[in-house]
């Protein structure tokens, strides 16, 4: 456990980070994970999915209609975890059937004709208001509940540190999203502006024009899908673009399933 929770602070790429938990989990019995979190959360739901960070090893023909279709923001145990922090097994959703929507019962329907049975649901501490983190694992077609849960009982403590630690990194490593990368040069003006450097300042530590500073700032602000620089700096800190060391900036690309 500890060698784990070493590789898992060190870790610099979300890839690897990733693909070696899941093998993890596989050990002790759960063989598709599916994580998801969001810095964007509103008061009146979890933002944009857009702003989502998610992360699946579920086979790519359950991912593409779960993630892609948004089944995961119906799917019964969300609404537990959207209520809740801690560790629950699926057994909830049996005990409170009589509670579930058409909606939620449509995503349960999916789930069973994919072998998504028998599992465990974990709603993460909160690390600020507008935070939210949902990991659900899932065990083999094969295994019941019952079974599932003696694993809890077994080595539950041990999964829940593992898979909270697994949360503060990934809640510290800059989300992967090329399509909203920001440049070295948007990511440095952006990072003066929050040292509260006006456009007139920044452009003297730079060496560039006034007018290539508002650029930049523009380019930022589009990138990330805002409409104030004041946004943009809050929103380029949730995904950790800025004020990071730049050797821990890694590549976009990951979303939908490494497995």
């Amino acid at each position: 456990m500890l060698e784990q929770l070493e590789r898992i602070i060190h870790a610099t790429e979300i890839e690897g980070i990733w693909r070696r938990h899941c093998q993890l989990m596989e050990q002790y019995g759960f063989d598709r994970l599916f994580f998801g979190m969001t810095k964007a959360r509103t008061a009146e739901g979890l933002g944009a999915p857009e702003d989502f960070l998610i992360l699946s090893s579920h086979e790519d023909s359950y991912a593409r209609r779960y993630i892609g279709d948004g089944l995961y923001l119906r799917a019964p145990m969300a609404r537990w975890a959207m209520s809740n922090v801690g560790a629950c097994s699926w057994s909830w959703v049996e005990r409170n059937a009589h509670l579930l929507t058409p909606e939620e019962r449509e995503v349960l329907a999916f789930n069973r004709a994919h072998g998504v049975r028998a599992g465990y649901t974990l709603s993460f501490p909160d690390l600020s208001s507008r935070c939210k983190g949902v990991m659900a694992l899932a065990a083999p077609p094969h295994v019941s509940q019952a079974e599932v849960d003696m694993i809890w009982r077994r080595h539950g403590r041990r999964l829940w540190v593992l898979n909270n630690v697994l949360y503060l990194k990934l809640y510290h490593m800059p989300y992967p999203c090329n399509r909203r990368k920001l440049s070295h040069r948007q990511r440095e003006v952006l990072e003066w502006v929050g040292e509260g450097k006006t456009l007139q300042d920044i452009a003297q530590i730079m060496g560039i024009g006034v007018a290539t500073v508002e650029k930049h700032l523009r380019l930022a602000r589009e990138k990330l899908g805002v409409q104030t620089t004041a946004q943009a700096l809050l929103k380029a800190s949730f995904e950790n673009q800025i004020f990071v060391i730049e050797g821990q900036r890694r590549p976009a690309g990951l979303n939908i399933s490494l497995r």
